[in-house]
């Protein structure tokens, strides 16, 4: 096991202490920057630094970022949110390091969905039922990890899992 222990820290944005999301370090106990190739190869980050060698995820919504001692991560409704990442991101960190000899690992930024692929799979009907003006702003959300198949009400059940399809190769849960 390589990452064994954290303490984290909860914290609002300074520069906007009326802001309710909450935001999170994991001060990380154990340097796992060796690891940080393999979790960007197994878990598709959306940017990869080389040096110092970081990665980030855009996960529902959130941006996730491990660094070789700290893990970040914003845009958090409570402190359980926060334990659930950081918890699901030990086990990712470990599991990426404990298989390294089965993983190649990948030193650039992971392919990312494509708004227009995402648009293509929609109605176009900018019908709003999704809480967005447009099926435009809606593809950007999907791209993110903000919105989900799910989102589009007026979705065929066929496409809704071709869309599914679609962005299975670049998501993952916690």
């Amino acid at each position: 096991m390589l990452l064994e222990s954290y303490t984290k820290e909860i914290f609002r944005a300074e520069c906007n202490p009326g802001f309710e999301a909450l935001h999170c370090f994991a001060h990380l106990d154990q340097d796992v920057s060796e690891a940080i190739p393999y979790l960007n190869a197994t878990l598709g980050g959306f940017t990869y630094q080389k040096n110092p060698p970081s990665v980030t995820f855009k996960v529902h919504g959130k941006l996730i970022t491990v660094h070789a001692k700290k893990i970040a991560i914003n845009a958090l409704k409570d402190e359980q949110e926060a334990i659930d990442i950081i918890e699901w991101l030990k086990r990712e960190i470990n599991a990426a390091w404990d298989n390294r000899d089965k993983i190649e690992p990948l030193y650039e930024t992971a392919p990312q969905p494509k708004i227009i692929e995402i648009l293509k799979l929609l109605p176009k009907t900018n019908c709003k039922e999704c809480g967005q003006s447009t099926c435009m702003v809606f593809a950007t959300q999907v791209a993110e990890g903000a919105k989900g198949p799910e989102d589009c009400l007026p979705l065929e059940d066929a496409t809704r899992e071709q869309l599914s399809n679609y962005l299975g190769q670049f998501r993952f849960d916690f």
